[in-house]
């Protein structure tokens, strides 16, 4: 195990502006859709409406981003998630310098559920899909849902800070995380 992240430790720049600046707001939009549901219609809708905004913003950075951004940098397909997964379990998982593969299935997770219950949440207010059950359900079930994939990722971010020796929340306010050694996977 790598010693703590510290200043005075090499650094690189991970995750740029764009990625920091989506990922916070999306978890204020989330958090405050949650908190006003049933409470304060109007609040609800529009953070979900923003929520919508930013997953759209982050589908087109994704594809035509650069580096940690791009999706292909990091989204793995189910047979290395599942390799990195019994690694974990073995403690013997590598670093890597953007997202591990679970760390990307969870990305992929997360902006799934939140597109599912913005677009549903979205349907809910039109005649055509206004009082339609299966929506409504959909977008209850979808916004608990939220809630079992937040704790999920917060415990793999913990995790992973742990395992390997630095502040994974740190570096998605600072952008920066500690050089990558010689094992690493960048």
């Amino acid at each position: 195990m790598n010693s703590a992240f510290s200043t005075r430790e090499a650094s690189v720049k991970v995750w740029s502006s764009y990625v920091r600046l989506f990922h916070w707001s999306l978890v204020l939009c989330v958090a405050v859709a949650w908190l006003s549901s049933g409470e304060i219609r109007k609040v609800h809708e529009l953070a979900g409406y923003c929520a919508g905004i930013l997953i759209i913003s982050r589908l087109i950075a994704g594809l035509a981003g650069s580096g940690y951004t791009r999706f292909r940098q990091f989204v793995r397909g189910p047979r290395n998630v599942s390799l990195y997964l019994a690694d974990v379990r073995h403690g013997r998982e590598r670093r890597y310098l953007g997202h591990n593969p679970a760390g990307g299935a969870m990305v992929v997770a997360l902006l799934t559920c939140v597109a599912g219950i913005a677009l549903t949440g979205w349907m809910q207010t039109t005649d055509a899909w206004w009082g339609v059950a299966w929506v409504e359900d959909l977008h209850k079930i979808l916004g608990n849902g939220i809630l079992a994939l937040v704790a999920l990722h917060v415990g793999g971010v913990i995790l992973a800070s742990l395992r390997h020796g630095e502040n994974l929340v740190s570096a998605m306010i600072t952008g920066r995380k500690r050089a990558p050694s010689p094992e690493d996977l960048a």
